[in-house]
């Protein structure tokens, strides 16, 4: 460690709401952390800092500019869309993230999405508790039909550490495999996979998996013209980020019965705002952005945030983004 810095956390509450403290931050210097940090007062948060760790809060080129005494940005997260990486980099500020913490826990969240939408627990659940199995005729019912998840076709969009991943656990189930990726990887992992053409993953796939990060080139991409590509009995998830979506077509789509369901952890504008269409859609089920969120997978984002500072610090900054962009 070669000096002591100011460091400011604008918003560390959902990394941090109590159970995973920021101890390992307290030896780089002088350290300031907020739960949450609205626009107008982040020039007045972040003014001293020469670091800055942020989750969701949003710098932009404007913000950036008026942040002279900055020097280095470490995300609280995988994706960077909220931070002008262009513009840090002409500043001469290299931004880093937090990859791969969270990919055990995501896919787990997208099968516990998928298996709700395949059997309906919670629907059978509240059923027995309302009293349906005691006057039951039989000794057994089922309210819905049930979906087997052997032999049916997974389609993974985006094919990084937690694409295959999914992959990984899909194949336990007994699933086939086919992913979309701009470009198809040399080694495909630990089960078969094809990779097939978008249009033709959303045709042929019985549940379409998306897992790629958005950009400025694919929001939206998800719209009714790919959802009309898709079975009927399809399903649709998304546990990456919600622009990927068109949300007002997905909800035409399951209202109009094109697809089967959908379960999403993430929307388009967060948190969920009271007009979004989609809680108004059938069949589609939420979890409010938890993928990422299990205690484990928080500590390991911890533990990579420090080693970030620590590698700035000393002069070696890894998991750099915006190295392309630097001057």
């Amino acid at each position: 460690m070669t000096k002591k810095v100011n460091i400011t956390i604008l918003d560390g509450y959902t990394i941090n709401p109590g159970d995973n403290p920021w101890e390992l931050f307290e030896m780089f210097g002088n350290f300031t952390s907020y739960d949450r940090t609205p626009a107008d007062l982040t020039l007045e948060r972040a003014g001293n800092a020469e670091i800055i760790l942020l989750s969701k809060v949003k710098l932009d080129e404007a913000v950036l500019y008026a942040l002279p005494k900055l020097r280095y940005i470490s995300l609280l997260a995988t994706g960077y869309n909220n931070v002008d990486v262009a513009a840090a980099g002409r500043l001469g500020i290299p931004v880093s993230n937090i990859p791969a913490y969270s990919t055990e826990s995501v896919v787990q969240t997208t099968f516990a999405l998928l298996l709700e939408l395949a059997v309906h627990v919670g629907l059978h659940d509240a059923s027995v508790k309302n009293g349906e199995w005691i006057r039951c005729p039989d000794h057994s019912y089922w309210k819905t039909p049930l979906l087997e998840l052997d032999g049916l076709t997974m389609g993974i969009v985006g094919f990084g550490t937690i694409g295959r991943a999914v992959a990984r656990v899909a194949s336990a189930f007994g699933m086939n495999i086919i992913a979309y990726t701009p470009r198809t990887p040399q080694e495909a992992g630990v089960v078969p996979v094809r990779f097939v053409p978008l249009e033709e993953l959303f045709a042929s796939a019985d549940v379409v998996s998306l897992n790629c990060p958005q950009t400025s080139e694919n929001g939206g991409f998800v719209n009714a013209r790919l959802l009309g590509l898709m079975k009927r009995s399809a399903i649709l998830l998304n546990l990456a980020r919600g622009g990927l979506i068109n949300e007002s077509d997905l909800t035409e789509a399951l209202k109009t019965g094109n697809i089967a369901g959908a379960g999403l952890d993430v929307v388009a504008h967060e948190p969920m705002r009271a007009d979004n269409p989609l809680l108004s859609a059938p069949n589609c089920i939420f979890t409010p952005h938890i993928a990422w969120a299990s205690l484990a997978a928080r500590k390991r984002l911890m533990a990579v945030a420090a080693a970030n500072v620590a590698a700035y610090l000393a002069g070696a900054p890894i998991n750099v983004v915006n190295a392309t962009y630097l001057k």
